[in-house]
């Protein structure tokens, strides 16, 4: 028999709860100018690369044709965060309905296993211009770029719907979530009835996303990292360096706030309060400096951005 706190309702009428920021009401409105500026900022600088690589021939590269997909998942990311957190402060409702709230959940996982997928992809890039050099364009061709991003995205969005498939049950033991936004394991704890294969598929792609893009990157950077120390022209070798240092900065940054955010849901006594600013993080940092790095550090995007400006 369930527990008198079930909740039956058609078409997933019911309204979730939030968990807050725990601001006071006096930071409310600042968090709230805040939020939004830097929410108007991330669409900017990001619709800005974008509009960049599509505006200039120059940059019709497999370099940055990947890079491409990296702010727009980005835009993805913030978009399906920011609004309803700066809303929440200024209504103070933090309340989703049910399907707003797995599409919600969707759109971050979607973000999530995109932005790891991305740089997967941009670090076998990589490996190929520094170590393969004289077959980049015969590896690279139009075709197989077209491939590589289709299987990508196809990957994303299969796993990912599959999993929140599982999620679109009628009844709920549970209307309060513990964490600042809509995902995965949160809905799978509010969820009646047997969840062990929702646990268990959310695991598999969790593993699946998290070793691919684990042993890509590592193999792919130790081989640029040999090719380096062996080369013979000092400047070739301090520039790809450099890119190398940058792409693995932000991949270890943001692989290190997901595996963060998975190891906290099967943790116990870590602080709720370092657990919703890693949350937070995840979301918000990664959309922020993405453009900066591979716009601003990015030579040839850079001088089309000050041409784009003009």
């Amino acid at each position: 028999m369930m527990s008198s706190n079930v909740s039956v309702y058609p078409f997933f009428s019911s309204a979730l709860t939030l968990e807050s920021l725990k601001l006071s009401p006096l930071r409310n409105y600042p968090a709230f100018i805040f939020g939004t500026l830097a929410y108007l900022v991330i669409v900017f600088f990001n619709t800005v690369v974008l509009s960049v690589i599509v505006r200039s021939k120059d940059l019709h590269k497999p370099m940055y044709i990947i890079l491409f997909n990296m702010p727009l998942n980005d835009l993805m990311g913030a978009t399906a965060f920011f609004p309803q957190m700066v809303f929440s402060f200024v209504a103070q409702n933090i309340s989703l309905s049910h399907i707003a709230c797995i599409l919600q959940g969707v759109l971050i996982h979607l973000y999530g296993a995109g932005a790891l997928l991305v740089l997967t992809a941009m670090a076998y890039d990589s490996y190929v211009a520094i170590c393969r050099p004289l077959r980049y364009n015969s590896i690279f061709t139009n075709g197989y770029l077209i491939k590589l991003i289709l299987l990508m995205w196809a990957l994303d969005l299969s796993l990912i719907l599959i999993l929140f498939t599982r999620l679109t049950r009628p009844q709920l033991c549970g209307t309060q979530i513990h964490d600042p936004f809509c995902n995965n394991a949160a809905l799978v704890r509010l969820t009646c009835g047997d969840t062990r294969v929702n646990n268990y598929y959310g695991l598999f792609i969790t593993a699946f996303f998290q070793s691919l893009s684990l042993s890509v990157v590592i193999y792919t950077y130790l081989q640029i990292l040999r090719a380096c120390m062996s080369g013979n022209k000092t400047n070739a070798r301090s520039k790809a360096l450099h890119t190398c240092a940058t792409h693995l900065v932000v991949f270890l940054i943001f692989e290190g706030t997901i595996l963060f955010n998975v190891l906290s849901y099967r943790m116990q006594g870590v602080s709720s309060s370092l657990s919703r600013f890693f949350a937070v993080m995840m979301l918000a940092f990664p959309p922020f400096v993405n453009p900066l790095i591979y716009g601003l550090k990015t030579k040839e995007i850079k001088q089309e951005i000050v041409v784009f400006c003009k």
